[in-house]
């Protein structure tokens, strides 16, 4: 395990979210060790976070006034106007009319701005990253700094900006060293029968089912195609667009799992992170675990999460064009390839994508 000095800044600043996820807490606790003040603004209602699904700890939240219609945001300025900021992190995004008028006000209320986010629309991925958004272009023309998900993305806008103080995060989630870290008291073997599980080789997909965008019908097909004596799948999540899986034997659906203690477990006995549309932070998690991520190559059939560059097809995981290329590769894989695989994915989290990491980043350019 690597260990990582924590930066330490005199910034006083105050971040602005939607709502703060469990995943992302650590890295918020984190800002708050290493800057003098560091408070976290949310415009979703704690209630209505939770109705999406969340788990949330409201300790140590704000909530900020607000009114949104019809995708656009307008929030009170004034608790960020405090005299006790110098810094504010805004996101990046062209529906918030308040951080515009921040933006364009800067010359009055001297406040640094640095604005957070994807960089890029991944519904519109394969157009924006030819031809950046305008509108965003124009926001971080007028901001300070910004905080970019991805290197990829921070390469691009890098281009345009060449001179503008940008880095990339290198998006992660909570608790990301411990699952590096995890060795399960029980062998694979033991694992399988203890969960009743009895293929040779095991995929597993771990995200909820509210996307449109998951491709659950390459999942299904994937599901049909292979051996069901020899590939088994584990299913966690739920959401309204899950599939019926009640007609393949070899698919152990577990719905909702809560209990890191069997989620782990559960990923210790699988062999392969599958999922063949919408990647994102899911991938961080199971590459922790040591899997190897096995997904489809961004197209307009199929979207994918800004996490995506994260996988090096054949190094940490692969990346298939069409349905029958992954069956036959999956057919044909030997387990001593997925086990190399796996942990060149681990080793990458290990060594890219630690919180402190990502907090260190972050707090570079404050």
């Amino acid at each position: 395990m690597n260990y990582y000095t924590r930066m330490k800044t005199n910034k006083h600043i105050a971040i602005l979210q939607p709502e703060v996820p469990h995943y992302r807490e650590e890295f918020f606790d984190l800002l708050r060790q290493q800057c003098e003040t560091s408070d976290v603004y949310v415009y979703n209602s704690f209630e209505s976070t939770k109705q999406q699904g969340f788990n949330i700890d409201t300790k140590g939240l704000k909530y900020i006034p607000n009114k949104q219609l019809k995708g656009f945001l307008f929030y009170n300025p004034f608790p960020l106007l405090s005299k006790k900021y110098d810094t504010l992190v805004l996101m990046l995004h062209f529906a918030h009319l308040t951080t515009w008028l921040l933006l364009l006000t800067k010359f009055i209320h001297r406040k640094k701005i640095i604005l957070w986010g994807q960089g890029i629309s991944v519904k519109r991925y394969l157009k924006e990253e030819k031809k950046p958004d305008w509108k965003l272009k124009a926001q971080i023309a007028l901001a300070d700094g910004v905080w970019l998900y991805m290197q990829k993305e921070l390469e691009q806008w890098k281009q345009i900006f060449p001179h503008k103080q940008m880095v990339a995060l290198n998006n992660t989630l909570t608790g990301v060293s411990e699952m590096c870290n995890y060795v399960p008291e029980l062998s694979k073997k033991l694992l399988k029968k203890k969960y009743g599980i009895t293929q040779e080789v095991v995929l597993i997909f771990c995200a909820r089912f509210e996307s449109n965008y998951r491709r659950t019908d390459l999942l299904v097909e994937t599901m049909k195609r292979l051996d069901k004596n020899r590939f088994g799948f584990v299913i966690i999540g739920k959401g309204k667009n899950k599939p019926n899986f009640s007609e393949f034997d070899n698919v152990y659906d577990l719905g909702a799992v809560y209990d890191t203690a069997v989620k782990r477990e559960l990923f210790s006995l699988s062999d392969i992170y599958f999922q063949p549309g919408w990647v994102g932070l899911s991938i961080v998690e199971a590459m922790a675990y040591g899997k190897p991520i096995f997904t489809f190559v961004r197209s307009e059939e199929t979207k994918q999460c800004v996490e995506y560059s994260y996988i090096q097809s054949g190094y940490n995981g692969m990346l298939f064009k069409t349905i029958e290329e992954c069956v036959r590769y999956i057919s044909h894989i030997e387990k001593e390839k997925l086990a190399d695989m796996g942990q060149n994915a681990r080793h990458f989290v290990n060594n890219n994508l630690s919180v402190e990491q990502m907090a260190n980043h972050a707090i570079s350019i404050l």
